[in-house]
């Protein structure tokens, strides 16, 4: 079982999407407090989409926001992991790191742990260069995730993609080198 994963951190395994993933990805994008600082929730049609994109993502980059479980029972928590965004920005293109993981995931320390295996994966295993994240100003534990796995605060700025959402278009910005 242990080698579906494409690599682990102690308690998690991070491993590309199925079909299968489908009903899990629906009940957490569901979820108005998991989706709190998004535009809105995901419905069936609307996670279908973005299931087939996060498979996209991984055949064509060789990454993606990695399905991510619990090692020790196979429970789906998320997503964490990387996305290449071209959105304009004075620092796109990049690669992305993010996370978004169910309620009941919440305050275990899996995004951070998760993060940062994701990082280091990305810098040995990718030999990518730089690694950015961003999230509204409001979302202060995304923020804390970015503070925690060594990323710097590189500014603040309106996500164009957000423009339609006053209270969640102010966004931080971060980024993280490989030394």
């Amino acid at each position: 079982m242990q080698n579906k994963y494409l690599f682990q951190s102690p308690r998690l395994g991070f491993r590309t999407w199925t079909n299968n993933d489908l009903p899990d990805l629906i009940m957490m994008n569901s979820d108005p407090v998991v989706m709190e600082y998004f535009p809105k929730t995901l419905d069936e049609k609307e996670c279908a989409d973005l299931l087939l994109r996060l498979q996209m993502q991984y055949d064509k980059n060789g990454y993606t926001y990695y399905a991510t479980e619990l090692l020790e029972t196979g429970e789906f928590l998320g997503f964490i992991g990387l996305a290449y965004q071209e959105y304009k920005s004075e620092f796109t293109p990049a690669t992305d790191i993010g996370w978004r993981l169910k309620k009941s995931a919440w305050g275990k320390g899996y995004a951070t742990e998760g993060a940062l295996q994701c990082l280091e994966y990305a810098f040995q295993n990718l030999k990518l260069e730089r690694i950015m994240s961003t999230c509204p100003i409001a979302n202060i534990k995304s923020e804390q995730v970015m503070k925690k796995i060594g990323m710097e605060k590189k500014g603040e700025f309106d996500h164009p993609g957000l423009s339609e959402y006053p209270y969640i278009e102010k966004c931080v910005w971060y980024e993280i080198e490989n030394s």
